[in-house]
């Protein structure tokens, strides 16, 4: 339950800011509004107005809201057959309640990068619902045959049942072929309201008929989305494996590719060069990894799965501007472990270095959208002036970053906005 209004003083809490890497002094933070009015250590005489609210944190930790920088909301936690057989209404109910869980969880902000989530985060925005900050990009845009198309054998060729196959009707992708369909489909998703654009430039694990090696898209087709998406002053994120895939993508001026597991050091070397985002998985053939039934699936989830170390040791060597994100799809229960897969990335990385990347780095993408980013202001921090997005978790994250995998328990207050919609103190 919601719970706004009136100034909140979390009080005598100790602060990840969500750029540092050790907690302040215990501190008095203020939040005015929906945004944070002024941080300050805690004094023994510290009065407040009577209509101030106080939390005592009791030296609990507050730290910024989690963001997730590669969601896709509406397919997160139902089945694949529902991308191409549900009714779009049981899916958009599906995804307003994953919404809701992911805020519970304590991410109050995510990048969603692909699927029907235009009326979800009208939903949200207008309190209709609870859930995070959302940064829509409208249907997944591919070419036939590309990672995008779900289509059914009776469905092709295209027009045999109608123009559009059912997973385009629902929002779920675009495929267009050629300079001009691919402009079509891009202003499409902007008129929709996309904060930024989703390309599918290599082949997939889930999808039936690109083989992962096969790289999607000419260079002129994926320009032709880079050259609308800066008209209108956003971007191009494109889903990639591959060296040949990245490298095409990154020549025409795509800001952040999305997987490249199996990348080689030249193309992680021109990432850097390019200062693109690589928005990287923590995929493992753990508990977490998404359950693929073709043969032919999982020999290239494993694939996948071997280049992840590989990944991570040339992103830390090349110094890339890394983004952390999920992409879990089509598993309920594996929706619920987005802060255990945010736990795991300790394997590479200091606690305090992925909370960075779940905090300050990721906001730092989302503003990558420029006049279409859905929520101005500063995210990511927790610092004078920025929007109030906060989480106030028993125990220090920087020492066990495994509390955020068991959020029922860890998470004490979780504020989204200015807005409590957690508090068990």
């Amino acid at each position: 339950m919601a719970e706004a209004g009136g100034d909140i003083v979390f009080r005598d809490v100790r602060v990840f800011d969500g750029r540092s890497d050790t907690l302040s002094g215990p501190s008095d933070v203020v939040v005015s509004g929906n945004l944070i009015r002024s941080i300050a250590p805690t004094a023994a005489d510290s009065g407040t107005d009577p209509t101030t609210r106080v939390l005592d944190g009791g030296g609990r930790v507050l730290m910024p809201g989690l963001i997730d920088a590669h969601t896709h909301i509406a397919f997160g936690t139902v089945p694949l057959a529902a991308v191409t057989l549900a009714a779009p209404e049981y899916i958009a109910v599906r995804g307003g309640v994953a919404a809701g869980e992911m805020l519970q969880r304590g991410f109050t902000s995510a990048r969603d990068c692909g699927g029907p989530t235009f009326g979800i985060k009208q939903a949200i925005d207008e309190g209709l619902v609870a859930g995070p900050r959302i940064w829509p990009s409208g249907a997944m845009i591919s070419q036939t045959s590309g990672h995008g198309d779900f289509r059914a054998p009776y469905e092709t060729p295209r027009g045999s049942c109608g123009w559009l196959s059912h997973s385009e009707l629902v929002g779920a992708t675009a495929i267009a072929d050629g300079t001009t369909e691919v402009l079509r489909a891009t202003r499409e998703q902007l008129r929709g309201g996309a904060s930024q654009i989703k390309l599918m430039a290599g082949g997939g694990v889930a999808s039936p008929y690109d083989p992962i090696d096969v790289t999607e898209y000419t260079e002129p087709e994926l320009r032709a989305a880079v050259d609308a998406a800066a008209n209108w002053g956003t971007y191009v994120l494109v889903h990639a494996y591959t060296p040949r895939s990245v490298r095409q993508a990154l020549h025409a001026g795509v800001r952040c590719v999305d997987h490249g597991h199996l990348l080689d050091e030249e193309t992680v070397a021109l990432i850097a060069e390019k200062d693109a985002w690589w928005s990287l998985q923590p995929f493992l053939d753990d508990e977490d990894a998404i359950p693929i039934p073709s043969p032919a699936g999982r020999a290239k989830q494993l694939a996948v799965v071997h280049g992840t170390d590989i990944a991570y040791e040339l992103a830390q060597r090349y110094q890339v501007r890394l983004a952390w994100g999920t992409d879990t799809l089509f598993d309920a229960k594996l929706a619920t472990r987005q802060g255990a897969q945010l736990a795991k990335m300790t394997r590479w990385f200091t606690p305090a270095q992925v909370l960075r990347m779940a905090t300050s780095a990721n906001a730092e993408l989302l503003a990558m959208s420029g006049p279409r980013n859905p929520y101005p202001g500063t995210l990511g921090v927790v610092a004078e002036g920025a929007l109030a997005d906060l989480l106030l978790v028993d125990g220090n994250p920087l020492d066990r970053l495994d509390l955020l995998a068991t959020p029922e328990t860890s998470l004490v207050a979780s504020m989204k906005d200015g807005v409590l919609y957690k508090n068990l103190l």
